[in-house]
């Protein structure tokens, strides 16, 4: 239960266990899950590789469906939706952002970001603006028609979170954003979206191993074997 004066959960997750089938084996990626992640702060989910970090993202970004327990997002029990509004509902709240920065090749560093907004439906001139302001928040105004094959990693990347951001949502998704990149473009990066997560008051949510973002962190929740093994709260500097 939140405590009277502590942000407000933007995620919970009640007993949640994620089961795959590989073959005749039976993989338990996630067993028992119980937490809440709190509004307007920067979470870390943390652990070795192959300990659930990415199964719970997924979970939480409403791209897979948990095997047994509630996934609650943005005050929405997803399992109440069907595929459609699940779809919908993903595409107004979470923003993600990927290792890979996962932008379409063909389409420039404005239609990249552009595309979440179109897909939303929403009207052209506001679409214009919004696009343009992002791109200039994140400094690449000047590559708006560049492609992604002309563009830096830490450009690539600060493409994809403008992409993420774009259609303000309450929620952004961030798988290993860091991984790809050299030590300073990294530091760049995680303060971009530090002022970012400050200015708009957006939740960011990290799986990640990278020391360097994991001492950025408000909230810290360690994965192991599947099984959440500590949750802690880091006192503000």
């Amino acid at each position: 239960m939140t405590q009277p004066g502590a942000p407000a959960s933007v995620v919970r997750l009640k007993h949640v266990a994620k089961t795959y089938q590989a073959g005749a084996i039976e993989v338990r990626a996630l067993k028992d899950i119980t937490l809440e992640i709190p509004s307007d702060r920067f979470s870390m989910v943390i652990g070795a590789s192959g300990s659930g970090k990415t199964t719970l993202l997924n979970l939480v970004g409403c791209i897979d469906t948990p095997s047994a327990g509630t996934v609650e997002v943005c005050r929405q029990n997803i399992a109440a939706l069907d595929d459609d509004a699940v779809a919908d509902f993903r595409a107004r709240n979470i923003g993600f952002i990927f290792q890979s920065f996962s932008l379409i090749p063909v389409l420039s560093a404005y239609e990249n970001v552009e595309l979440p907004l179109l897909l939303v439906g929403m009207p052209a001139a506001e679409r214009r603006w919004r696009t343009l302001a992002m791109l200039e928040a994140v400094g690449l105004a000047e590559q708006a028609r560049q492609q992604p094959n002309e563009l830096s990693g830490g450009q690539k990347q600060r493409v994809a979170i403008a992409r993420a951001l774009v259609k303000q949502p309450q929620l952004v998704l961030a798988d290993e954003p860091t991984a790809n990149l050299d030590s300073a473009t990294g530091a760049a990066i995680i303060s971009l979206m530090r002022r970012v997560q400050a200015d708009s008051h957006t939740t960011f949510i990290f799986a990640t191993h990278d020391p360097q973002l994991i001492s950025h962190a408000d909230e810290i929740f360690a994965i192991r074997d599947g099984e959440l093994i500590e949750h802690r709260t880091v006192a503000a500097p």
